[in-house]
């Protein structure tokens, strides 16, 4: 296309590769100051989300500020139960891209969550999710991560995704259905027993991601794939 170009109009596309330059540096130090400021806040936030643990686990009540009276409750409708029962599970169920992948059967296992965290990752980029959950006789994991790795900053991509292997109990598995049956054998009294096990929807196949392909470069091949960080 340069070569079409006249000598005047090559030296404009010149002055504009300048400008984009001087852009992608205004962009990259833009970048920085964002990971700053939100390394910042996230400090700031961490003493309400330590108060916020506290509460919804028994561990402290809410402070004089807030009455049962504020709360809309009356003395006589109190009660001596600890903490907020539920409430990860409550606050799950409100948000709508988590309310629509968790199941029924789910429930259960997803009222024993004590706290949920979100942290940045810096080398490789990305972020991080924890899940974590009382004793429960569901699996024997104490938190269920999620880790995503992506590529770029203003416009990221996702590169790797990485969930933590459930340490089921037997016969609690809500990811997987195993249906037994008796298959008669032909001229004998005694029947076949098979077993078939099938993947089934739930909740906590977010910690089992499918493998992303890659091409020779180490990249994504699907480069469609947007992550939106907080």
């Amino acid at each position: 296309m340069m070569v079409s170009l006249s000598f005047e109009a090559r030296i404009r596309v010149a002055g504009l590769r300048h400008l984009q330059s001087q852009h992608d540096e205004l962009e990259a130090q833009f970048i920085e100051e964002k990971k700053a400021l939100e390394a910042k806040y996230q400090k700031l936030y961490q003493p309400l989300y330590t108060k916020r643990f506290e509460i919804v686990n028994g561990l402290e009540e809410v402070g004089g500020d807030v009455s049962t009276e504020l709360a809309g409750i009356k003395e006589d409708q109190a009660t001596k139960e600890k903490g907020v029962p539920g409430f990860w599970l409550a606050a799950m169920k409100t948000h709508e891209v988590l309310a629509a992948e968790i199941e029924e059967q789910d429930e259960g296992a997803l009222k024993f969550i004590n706290d949920i965290k979100w942290s940045r990752l810096q080398n490789p980029e990305g972020f991080k999710l924890e899940f974590y959950f009382n004793p429960n006789p569901y699996f024997k994991n104490s938190v269920l991560t999620k880790t995503y790795h992506v590529i770029g900053e203003s416009d990221p991509i996702l590169s790797q995704s990485i969930g933590t292997e459930i340490e089921w109990y037997p016969g609690k598995c809500l990811t997987k259905k195993v249906t037994v049956k008796k298959k008669p054998r032909m001229g004998s009294r005694i029947a076949k027993t098979i077993t078939t096990i099938n993947k089934c929807e739930s909740f906590f196949t977010f910690f089992a991601p499918p493998r992303i392909p890659e091409n020779e470069d180490g990249r994504d091949d699907d480069a469609s794939l947007v992550v939106t960080v907080r």
